[in-house]
């Protein structure tokens, strides 16, 4: 699901793709705000946050805002780097790689928190890479699905998804083309699994954040290992693994 892009790609491939980040990006945004009272995937909120403190002069409060929207920030523009970088050297595995500097780093982030950092108080650090992995994620997301999918964006999200149903609704009325209604389904069943996937690792989030503040992270980051792991391995071993880099039988496209 990390190997193919845009139009090779199909329904499955995003929907795996698209609920199995959302998830992380769910617990994590959570794990974010309970360390420092920020969201590290919502960076609506800390524009309004931004604004509010702003108004009522909370210098501390805009500081974290902004340098929690610089980090998402520069995530993303680290993303464009990489996979232009790695189109350039024909790397095809790029967009795998990426999700794995994601883990990677993740683990780093709680390696810190328990070597580094007192283990009471909230700490802006560890929100702050939160920030820019989440900015990195939703980017090679993105990218890779040609704009389909979006994983911390949840506001999009939800906006997609009432579009969808009023179009799926709305031709029970007013008959379509097959084929149209067909792709608003598949929209439809897409959309409605990643915010609920979403908000089911936000749920995870909670509880495993709360109970194993010290190590949570360390899960979630092997969990985001996991996922790049099939893309790279396919990039090695492309006779082994059946991966040529086109989807030559896939399920209905969106």
């Amino acid at each position: 699901m990390l190997f193919l892009e845009k139009g090779s790609r199909s329904f499955l491939h995003d929907r795996q793709l698209g609920c199995s980040l959302a998830f992380v990006a769910g617990a994590v945004n959570v794990a974010g705000f309970l360390s420092v009272g920020s969201y590290c995937a919502n960076m609506t909120g800390n524009v309004t946050a931004f604004a509010i403190g702003l108004q009522k002069g909370q210098a501390e409060e805009v500081v974290t805002c902004i340098a929690l929207i610089a980090s998402f920030f520069l995530g993303a523009m680290m993303c464009t780097f990489l996979v232009n970088g790695g189109r350039r050297r024909g790397q095809k595995a790029i967009y795998a790689y990426s999700i794995l500097l994601e883990g990677l780093l993740l683990a780093t982030i709680d390696l810190v928190q328990f070597f580094w950092l007192p283990p009471s108080g909230h700490h802006i650090l560890p929100p702050l890479g939160l920030s820019f992995l989440m900015g990195l994620q939703n980017a090679t997301v993105t990218r890779i699905s040609g704009s389909v999918v979006r994983t911390t964006h949840v506001t999009g999200m939800i906006t997609d998804l009432g579009i969808e149903l009023a179009d799926w609704v709305d031709a029970f009325r007013h008959p379509v083309d097959p084929e149209h209604h067909a792709k608003t389904v598949l929209r439809l069943r897409l959309h409605s699994k990643i915010i609920a996937c979403f908000i089911g690792g936000g749920a995870v989030g909670a509880f495993g954040y709360t109970t194993w503040p010290r190590f949570f992270l360390m899960g979630v980051a092997c969990v985001v290992i996991a996922l790049a792991l099939p893309g790279i391995l396919a990039n090695a071993f492309p006779a082994s693994s059946g991966q040529t880099g086109r989807d030559t039988t896939p399920p209905p496209s969106l």
